[in-house]
């Protein structure tokens, strides 16, 4: 694995030290960068996304810590020293542009290059090869306030890459720009990233970007709460596999960006219990499983707060149907042990001699919710694909795709409802197994 392009250790930014209104803007932040990595800041205004970028790029110095770019300390350089980084090291884009409105556009990406030096013809060869490359060149010769916002954000790619940098800093970049403009200039630096291998850390408040990302650091009051890894990408840094966003993760986290991983639990297996239930009952609902997740209410006591009635301060339920819930949450939260056991010997490398046990327990668990009978054959084969799924070998689609194939093409031969229904009772006990915890480096 190849050494952190960047890496920050300790480190606070804060305001007003001392002082009745001290801030901590950044509070005590570590964390790793490999060289290639898209990685994406993400959390609510104010959580410390931008102070973190700003440290990265030398303008605004760690009250406490170190910030190490290539592993330099970047705030003991000179003034001349701090130039050549910001020029040659880094490339930033900024939400608002930031282009000269009296310099023409290929000016405006040119500039950049006068810090290395670089004669005014080639200046502009390099500059016009962008733009070029990212279809602006027909507007080289015209001034910012003639382009549309989505073009305008484009020159500001190409002008963080007129240097050749090798990492691109981008400052919740597509904020002003309408739907298709943003899908644009996010594909270009998706395609920066893949193509050009450069290092990409981008800034957002926006759950339908993580996808870009190989890994999301969650930010929250100045902290990095967690670290999540995307599995539809190939990973440049150690993959810590209790970290990965699993395919139902992935889809909370868009639905309810800022809630912990704990409440995206309490989600889903609300999710799973009921469709038909009122706001206020949903809620009361969320509580009670919530705690019951925690393992601070035993079976009984989970039970007395479905069954006793609203006005009382319980759910409300029918003492049939918070019988049925209390055995659901119960049983799902007891097999979903098993993948957090599996999930802890596969992080810790040990492959082993009571993995073929786990496995042949979570089958048990799944075909405990079929009736029909299965063949010997389909048994193996379905076997076989929940220990590829357990293990990250293969996605959701991937295992869908396995179960619904005829046994004659080597899948398992399953209904596509019978597949839809044993794969949703599977990847609820994966998610609950699932180990988030808050990242440390």
């Amino acid at each position: 694995m190849p050494e952190p392009i960047i890496k920050i250790k300790n480190m606070s930014v804060v305001y007003n030290k001392g002082q009745d209104n001290e801030f901590h803007a950044s509070d005590g932040v570590n964390m790793e960068i490999y060289p290639d990595e898209y990685i994406i800041f993400f959390g609510p205004s104010g959580c410390g996304k931008s102070t973190l970028l700003y440290s990265i790029l030398g303008i605004l110095p760690p009250t406490d810590g170190k910030v190490l770019v290539k592993g330099e300390d970047i705030y003991i350089y000179d003034a001349e020293d701090m130039v050549r980084f910001q020029t040659k090291i880094i490339g930033i884009m900024y939400q608002a542009f930031y282009l000269i409105p009296s310099l023409s556009i290929v000016d405006n990406v040119a500039l950049p290059q006068i810090f290395e030096g670089i004669p005014p013809a080639q200046r502009r060869v390099r500059a016009l090869e962008l733009l070029k490359r990212f279809g602006i060149d027909k507007q080289a010769d015209k001034l910012p306030d003639a382009l549309s916002g989505g073009q305008i954000q484009r020159v500001s790619v190409a002008r963080s890459l007129v240097n050749n940098p090798e990492i691109i800093l981008a400052d919740e970049p597509v904020g002003n720009l309408d739907s298709v403009s943003a899908d644009a200039v996010m594909n270009t630096l998706a395609e920066i990233n893949d193509k050009d291998k450069k290092t990409i850390i981008l800034v957002t408040h926006d759950a339908k970007y993580l996808p870009y990302a190989h890994r999301v650091f969650f930010m929250k009051d100045g902290k990095i709460t967690r670290i999540a890894t995307n599995p539809e990408k190939k990973q440049i840094a150690r993959v810590d596999k209790q970290k990965t966003m699993t395919t139902e993760m992935e889809q909370l986290v868009k639905i309810h960006p800022y809630l912990t991983p704990e409440e995206l639990k309490v989600k889903s297996i609300v999710n799973y219990l009921t469709q038909d239930m009122t706001f206020e009952q949903l809620d009361r609902l969320e509580k009670a499983t919530k705690i019951m997740l925690e393992r601070k209410i035993d079976r009984g006591r989970f039970y007395e707060m479905l069954d006793r009635p609203f006005d009382d301060g319980g759910v409300g339920l029918t003492k049939n149907r918070a019988e049925v819930m209390t055995d659901r949450i119960e049983k799902i939260l007891k097999q979903s042990e098993d993948v957090t056991r599996y999930r802890r010997r596969q992080e810790g490398g040990n492959f082993f001699t009571n993995e073929e046990g786990l496995v042949a327990r979570l089958l048990s668990y799944v075909l405990g919710e079929y009736d029909e009978k299965i063949e010997p054959l389909q048994k193996t084969r379905l076997k076989s694909a929940i220990h590829d799924r357990i293990s990250g070998l293969v996605k959701k689609e991937e295992f869908i795709a396995m179960l619904e194939k005829s046994q004659e093409k080597g899948g398992v031969g399953f209904s596509r409802k019978t597949t839809n229904y044993l794969t949703r009772y599977l990847e609820k006990i994966l998610f609950q197994g699932l180990e988030i915890e808050g990242a440390t480096h």
